[in-house]
């Protein structure tokens, strides 16, 4: 049975957890980050679970939830650059960023998963 709310799903409650924990890592880079690289990695995090919530109010017209939940997905590809920037800029290290690599795509695999059978959510 599909989650009422998508906030119920595994997908949304990982990416709302890897952007509050890359929100907390960013808080550590430089300054002169901030308007580019910190901003950026926050704001598609970010917008992996506002693209979800836009997607679940209209997930009646399978057209338009693909279409969100492919613009979550391609949200979640941003964010996968922005943590190879911030790992080859040494803003965190590579255990930090295997850890926080890995949870990406696990989201990622979720979202493909949605984006495949959108009649189950």
């Amino acid at each position: 049975m599909a989650a009422k709310d998508v906030r119920e799903t595994k997908v949304y409650r990982l990416a709302f957890e890897l952007a509050m924990e890359i929100f907390e890592i960013s808080k550590t880079f430089p300054k002169e980050e901030t308007y580019s690289l910190t901003d950026q990695i926050r704001k598609s995090s970010r917008s992996v679970c506002i693209c979800l919530l836009e997607g679940y109010r209209k997930k009646r017209y399978p057209a338009h939830f693909i279409s969100k939940v492919t613009d979550s997905d391609m949200e979640n590809s941003e964010t996968s650059g922005w943590l190879n920037f911030s790992l080859a800029c040494k803003y965190i290290n590579e255990t930090t960023h295997q850890y926080l690599s890995s949870k990406n795509a696990e989201i990622g695999k979720l979202l493909n998963h949605m984006i495949n059978n959108p009649d189950k959510y």
